[in-house]
């Protein structure tokens, strides 16, 4: 799943900018960097804000690569100046994207890049195109009276997750570097009324292009229907290039690639437990990307009503088991945000309608690779999932080790021999795996075992299988937090410890064993390991 580290080589200063989305969109007439509406305009050009003392924590070799760059650049001085915002390359044109979106159900207006600045687009030796954006970087005119600024609780967690998602095999975002301000930040960390000053920091993210469903909504909103038109030209010709040009027809053609790019990622979240937390249409990304990595957090416990943010406590519409359906109402309001350029509702309904299915193909072929499964068979198999499903919150359960170490549990057992076994490490409190619970699951388990052995070679190469898609590491809430914690303190090792983990989440690497072990005690409850704050 990792691409191979590029061996052509490209300086800083020898970095090539193509920036089609400022040459070929409309941008704002207004130059000074004031919070104000932003009309008829797909960005607003605007200078990231200087920091004091940039200094480099950590960065992504793989990510750099993508760049044409090589250590060697990174270890520049001019590498941190450059990408802390302190520094702009003769080719960029920095910009702040206009997007609206939908939150917590509810429409919000205008949004748009209120601490992310966009350098410019870099071309690499492939061909491909690659926007770079620093979140961090100061205030825009879409900033809303913010500040613009970020902490480096929030950059290290984007920074980590983001390259921590793509060896998984998750569709992201990217994120090249991490680079503390060497300024001090203030934040209300819960909101509470007691902010206090925290590290600053700068991200440096990569995507082909970071466009949200906000991006459409907020011209449609407008009814500036001469800039949508545009917007979905260029966003067809230069990212889904096999719809172009953008009739009506090719329109329809390329919403539905959409869903099925959508309906993928959310099936890809929930093979690994992951919990974006924040499902508004500005973070939902129209390359199908996971994108905007705020208060996540990874499903430790399987309980598939948990969110990690602290703003959804109550209604929890973004927790782990609503995200599928909640990219189904998000579709819809892309679908709404398109239909002008339509005129006609019944194809985009019908399309979304599809959803469904699309959503659960897929996820029925997810299901049947994490139970080593060689094909679904939806007659036997869909109660097998589903009574397991309902049987893991019965008692805590990591999700993570539950899947790892089901690739143990073996096919035939002698009378004395316990199925469950190899399972026990995955349970947070094994004392309470009563007799009614452990017969539920040695019951679960034979019908497993069972269905397994009407396969053929049924069970070779079944724990090599399964593991390639149950990873055994992944960004623990309290493993970034111990990671923040040591940044804090000066001290950058845990950070590039966990980024060279991170990249062979599928292999067993027995000298990093401690960090694959489930939730610890203290952290149950601890700020920024059970859930957190949209504050960043």
């Amino acid at each position: 799943m990792t691409r191979a580290l590029n061996v052509s080589h490209r300086s800083l200063e020898q970095l090539v900018f193509d920036n089609r989305f400022t040459r070929e969109l409309p941008a704002d007439a207004q130059t000074t960097n004031t919070r104000r509406q932003v009309e008829k305009a797909c960005y607003s050009r605007v200078q990231p804000t200087p920091v004091q003392a940039p200094e480099l924590v950590a960065y992504s070799k793989e990510a750099a690569a993508l760049l044409d760059l090589q250590p060697k650049d990174v270890a520049r001085p001019a590498f941190s100046q450059i990408f802390s915002g302190n520094t702009l390359l003769p080719g960029m044109d920095s910009h702040a994207m206009c997007y609206g979106g939908h939150q917590f159900g509810n429409w919000a207006g205008q949004l748009g890049d209120g601490r992310a600045i966009n350098l410019g687009e870099v071309v690499n030796q492939q061909g491909e195109h690659w926007m770079l954006q620093l979140k961090g970087a100061g205030p825009t005119p879409y900033s809303r009276g913010a500040d613009g600024l970020a902490v480096l609780r929030s950059s290290l967690r984007e920074f980590l997750c983001s390259e921590a998602m793509y060896h998984l095999g998750v569709p992201t975002t990217r994120a090249l570097s991490l680079i503390l301000s060497g300024e001090s930040v203030m934040r209300d960390m819960f909101y509470d009324g007691h902010p206090a000053l925290e590290p600053g920091a700068v991200v440096c993210r990569l995507a082909p292009s970071f466009l949200r469903f906000g991006n459409f909504e907020i011209l449609a909103a407008r009814g500036d229907l001469t800039t949508l038109k545009q917007l979905v030209e260029v966003t067809i010709n230069h990212h889904f290039p096999q719809f172009a040009p953008a009739t009506p027809e090719h329109i329809l053609a390329w919403f539905e690639h959409v869903c099925r790019l959508t309906a993928q990622l959310m099936v890809e979240w929930l093979r690994v437990g992951f919990v974006h937390g924040v499902m508004n249409t500005d973070n939902m990304s129209i390359l199908g990307l996971t994108i905007d990595y705020g208060p996540y957090g990874w499903l430790e416990d399987y309980d598939p009503t948990w969110t990690p943010n602290t703003t959804d406590a109550m209604g929890r519409r973004y927790c782990f088991g609503r995200q599928a359906q909640i990219a189904h109402w998000n579709l819809a309001r892309l679908a709404d945000a398109i239909h002008p350029l339509i005129a006609q509702s019944a194809p985009l309904e019908e399309i979304l309608r599809s959803y469904p299915h699309l959503f659960t193909q897929s996820w029925q072929e997810m299901m049947a690779n994490k139970l080593g499964l060689q094909v679904f068979i939806p007659a036997t198999d869909q109660r097998l999932v589903e009574d397991l499903l309902a049987l893991l919150p019965q008692i805590e359960t990591d999700m993570t080790h539950f899947f790892r170490k089901l690739a143990e549990v073996p096919l035939v057992v002698d009378r004395d021999q316990d199925r469950l076994a190899p399972l026990m490490d995955a349970f947070y409190q094994p004392k309470q795996l009563d007799e009614n619970i452990r017969e539920k699951f040695s019951q679960w388990l034979a019908r497993y075992a069972n269905r397994l052995c009407e396969q053929p070679e049924a069970g070779r190469g079944r724990k090599e299988r399964m593991n390639l898609v149950n990873p055994k590491f992944v960004l623990r809430n309290y493993l970034a937090q111990l990671a923040i914690d040591k940044v804090g303190e000066g001290d950058f090792s845990l950070v590039n410890k966990l980024l060279e983990v991170l990249r062979h989440p599928y292999e067993e690497q027995p000298d990093m064993e401690e960090f694959a072990r489930k939730r610890p005690e203290w952290a149950r409850y601890r700020p920024g390991c059970s859930m957190l704050s949209c504050s960043s």
